[in-house]
């Protein structure tokens, strides 16, 4: 059964999902940020492997309990609550790291559901940049989210396609959309 007031946003990296997260956040709406870039810098802090270039299973493994987590805080909300990137996104991370998805995962993706629209960032090379934490090259970055499309649809969800726009005009057409 969908959440109705949980929804998504998923695409490749470098695509604009903080970017609207931040700009949804500062309009006074509930949002939870991507837990990837904390776990690296938690392990890079404490020397740890579980990073995309080190442990990939490892890495998945701790954003799959950290979406869990950010899923079950919200719970009792009945206001809209924004969620850059869901528990599905670390099964799309295993599939293309052509890692073998755990069960456990696959049964938690689809009883913990979100709203039946996922927002999608498509790839748009003008605004895709890499940085310290997000090494992925641009084609890496297309490869991620066709993934997400399939293992959104796969699971029952409508992708909705954020339009190439201004970071505002991309809020305003996720608000309008929901």
């Amino acid at each position: 059964m969908f959440k109705e007031n949980y929804f998504i946003i998923t695409g490749g990296p470098g695509m604009g999902k903080t970017a609207i997260i931040e700009a949804l956040r500062l309009k006074g709406y509930t949002v939870v940020p991507e837990s990837g870039r904390d776990i690296i810098r938690e392990q890079v802090a404490a020397g740890g492997n579980a990073l995309p270039w080190a442990d990939r299973a490892a890495f998945a493994e701790l954003m799959f309990i950290q979406a869990v987590a950010d899923y079950n805080q919200y719970s009792s909300s009945t206001e809209p609550v924004f969620f850059d990137r869901g528990i599905a996104d670390t099964i799309g991370y295993l599939q293309l790291c052509g890692l073998s998805v755990p069960e456990e995962m696959l049964i938690t993706a689809k009883e913990l559901c979100y709203h039946n629209k996922v927002f999608i960032t498509p790839p748009w090379e003008e605004i895709f940049h890499q940085d310290a934490e997000r090494k992925q090259s641009f084609e890496e970055a297309v490869r991620t989210y066709e993934m997400m499309e399939r293992v959104y649809a796969a699971l029952g969800y409508t992708l909705v396609v954020l339009p190439e726009a201004s970071i505002t005009e991309r809020t305003r057409f996720i608000l309008e959309n929901r």
